[in-house]
């Protein structure tokens, strides 16, 4: 296994992330391969270098309007809240009690609480994330009250009021939202909108068996549209059909002729790399998060805005389009995904033109995942940003912890796993 994930990492591991490449350079490129999309070791490995590591788009703040008001979210196996506290301010932590790791939170999706408490023991935080109450501790002259408030996660709350997140446990992510970010929240294509104006109008979700990157890839391309999405080219000029690649994003651009600026069908979409999408027109607006369970079992989740300016017949024209090639998208994924997993097909040539964007975010998923892993190898060790920063004074736990570790590190060598 471990030369295995060598040659896989080893793949490409030099080749950048471009734009569409010179006429000399027209060549078909290889895809991710197969195991990519299969294996259990890679899906924990992109769990920490990717998941736990990257700025994250989650959702707009317009969702969390009030005091006390949550949503909660399955990213990758992290169990994620977001609350907005008596200050007002957007906060978001691990739905992890203190205590005994106990939900604080046990409802689904989304709700009201003005205080977060935990059914196992009785310990309760307020929403700013501070310990309120640990049952039976009041008496413990050791007991570092402010050393067991909530684990916090990284927010930052954009131009146009969507909510990002970092789960990089450190006083600061290593990862700046700069680096990756800077100025997409404010595109010459936004300049006519007003983000206020959108207001959710329904949510919904799609599950499959399939990887959360087979929904990347399909969704960054529209060579298959003509095939596949039979509304698609009465929408979209697909000769104009472009993607402009940035660091940690895409740009997907068409030219709209004047009949389709007057119905206000004009969308622009941005992919934010590892794995949300965010389309918006004058008359809708759809954030699509691809949520991993798994090496083979993903979550599409929907939130589905409207500009309360426009008509329903307006809104509901693409809309109602939008919905059915989602539901068109996820066929082809979960069927492509069955080959897949069948164990005869490696990879594909993918077109360097029609298909730059899923080239682009391979090229970005390899690249990230083969520095953490040569990190990882480096250190011995595995490397998980999210986890609990540990007291200084708690001696006692990192030598449990290193015991463990070396175990772990042991049975890997002997399996060939990693180290």
């Amino acid at each position: 296994m471990a030369s295995s994930m060598l040659h896989y990492l080893g793949f490409g591991a030099n080749s950048k992330a471009s734009g569409n490449p010179p006429p000399a350079q027209q060549t078909p490129v290889r895809a991710l391969p197969a195991s990519w999309y299969t294996s259990k070791e890679m899906y924990e490995l992109e769990r920490r270098a990717i998941f736990s590591r990257r700025w994250l788009f989650m959702t707009h703040s317009s969702r969390v309007k009030g005091p006390g008001d949550w949503l909660r979210y399955n990213v990758a196996g992290y169990d994620v809240i977001i609350v907005r506290d008596r200050a007002d301010n957007i906060n978001a932590f691990h739905n992890v009690c203190r205590h005994r790791a106990y939900p604080v939170i046990e409802k689904e999706k989304q709700g009201t609480a003005m205080i977060l408490a935990c059914r196992y023991h009785g310990w309760s935080y307020g929403l700013n994330g501070k310990l309120a109450k640990a049952t039976g501790f009041k008496d413990i002259s050791e007991f570092e009250k402010d050393q067991n408030g909530l684990l916090r996660i990284h927010t930052k709350i954009d131009t146009n009021g969507f909510i990002w997140i970092n789960m990089d446990s450190k006083e600061e992510p290593e990862v700046s939202w700069e680096e990756h970010f800077k100025n997409v929240d404010i595109q010459d294509r936004y300049e006519p909108l007003n983000f206020d104006d959108y207001e959710l109008d329904h949510s919904y979700e799609l599950d499959g068996d399939f990887n959360w990157k087979i929904l990347a890839d399909n969704f960054n391309e529209c060579y298959h549209c003509p095939t596949t999405h039979a509304d698609i080219p009465t929408f979209l000029n697909l000769d104009s059909f472009d993607s402009n690649l940035k660091d940690g994003h895409i740009q997907h651009e068409c030219e709209y002729n004047t009949e389709q600026l007057e119905r206000g069908l004009n969308v622009s979409s941005t992919y934010y790399f590892p794995n949300v999408s965010m389309s918006i027109s004058p008359h809708f607006m759809m954030i699509q998060k691809f949520f991993p369970f798994g090496p083979k079992r993903s979550l599409m989740h929907y939130e589905v805005y409207r500009n309360k300016h426009s008509s329903e017949e307006d809104f509901k024209l693409i809309s109602s389009t939008y919905a059915r090639v989602m539901a068109e998208d996820k066929v082809l994924c979960a069927n492509a995904q069955k080959n897949i997993n069948a164990g005869v097909f490696v990879n594909g040539q993918l077109h360097p033109k029609y298909e730059k964007a899923p080239i682009f975010f391979q090229s970005t998923c390899r690249n990230v995942i083969a520095e953490h892993y040569k990190r990882e190898k480096e250190e011995g060790r595995e490397i998980w940003a999210a986890r609990q920063q540990l007291p200084e004074n708690a001696t006692v736990s990192q030598e449990d912890i290193d015991i463990c570790q070396g175990l772990t590190c042991g049975s890997q060598k002997d399996t060939g796993l990693a180290w």
